[in-house]
């Protein structure tokens, strides 16, 4: 397996904080509007991901990588593309079921395998291909049916997958960048990008709502106690999914990311109430079986 399985860990527990994370943005979208609430997440992650990075720096004695332009674009490239999938991903939240958006975003799996192969020049194996398309099958049936997603609008359904083709975008910039870091450390790339894609997601958004929504900003301010959770689980996901993506190709990572459906149903089932019906108990499993398939090799 890549890297002796290591990415299959990081992956799954990155995946596993994240979905803690977006059920607490979730929580945090009513008060704070879906830019707000996407902001808590690199507001307060930027200060976790700079103690990860000094943690790291005098922890092994790496030095802090310089950033080549072609490294620097990526990021842009990631953090800007993540900006906005957060915030759609949040504001489709406040109209659909928290497990039927997760699905939907995560078509993402099959997009950036296509981004990736024409971005990164990363092609498929044909296990890959197989798995992406049992996993995505297993996404569109834990969407739901057709009448369900007809009484829901079309405004959620869209959002979702715009939203996915933003992630998308995101992850491959990422994997771009952490490809192209001049280090030989693993670990310290993951870091120093996710450092600088914070840093560049907190500037932008922080010049938003200071333009156009100072009250927001406020909220966000005041709502530091629950943020600060948050903002740490968004955080350490991005760290584990970083050095993730360096470990193996964007695909691979973002396929087997799928998992987070199955962490999404448990939190809607103990936290909203949201059972599973037979159809999305089929599609979960067809996203067990993909995984499987992944970690299989």
């Amino acid at each position: 397996m890549y890297a002796s399985g290591l990415w299959v860990a990081f992956t799954l527990t990155a995946s596993a904080a994240q979905t803690a994370r977006n059920v607490m943005q979730r929580e945090l979208t009513g008060a704070l509007g879906a830019l707000g609430a996407a902001q808590v997440r690199f507001l307060f992650g930027l200060p976790f991901a700079v103690v990860f990075f000094v943690g790291l720096r005098f922890a092994t004695g790496v030095a802090a990588p310089a950033i080549a332009p072609a490294a620097a674009a990526f990021i842009v490239i990631g953090a800007l593309a993540q900006i906005g999938g957060t915030a759609l991903m949040l504001a489709a939240m406040r109209e659909r079921s928290f497990v039927v958006v997760i699905a939907f975003t995560k078509t993402e799996a099959a997009q950036v395998a296509l981004y990736a192969l024409l971005f990164l020049g990363e092609t498929p194996t044909f296990k890959l291909v197989g798995a992406i398309a049992l996993a995505t099958v297993g996404v569109f049936l834990m969407a739901g049916s057709g009448a369900e997603a007809a009484r829901a609008g079309w405004r959620p359904i869209a959002m979702g997958l715009v939203s996915a083709t933003f992630f998308a975008f995101a992850a491959v910039g990422f994997r771009g960048a952490v490809t192209r870091m001049e280090t030989p450390s693993t670990a310290m790339a993951a870091t120093t990008v996710l450092v600088a894609g914070l840093a560049i997601q907190t500037a932008v958004l922080l010049v938003w709502l200071a333009l156009f929504d100072r009250a927001g900003l406020k909220a966000i301010l005041a709502l530091w106690r629950a943020s600060i959770v948050a903002g740490f689980m968004g955080a350490l996901a991005s760290q584990l999914w970083f050095v993730a993506l360096a470990l193996t190709d964007a695909a691979r990572v973002r396929t087997l990311a799928l998992v987070e459906v199955l962490f999404a149903q448990v939190a809607s089932l103990k936290l909203f109430r949201e059972r599973p019906s037979r159809r999305e108990w089929l599609g979960m499993a067809l996203i067990v079986a993909a995984a499987a398939m992944l970690i299989g090799g």
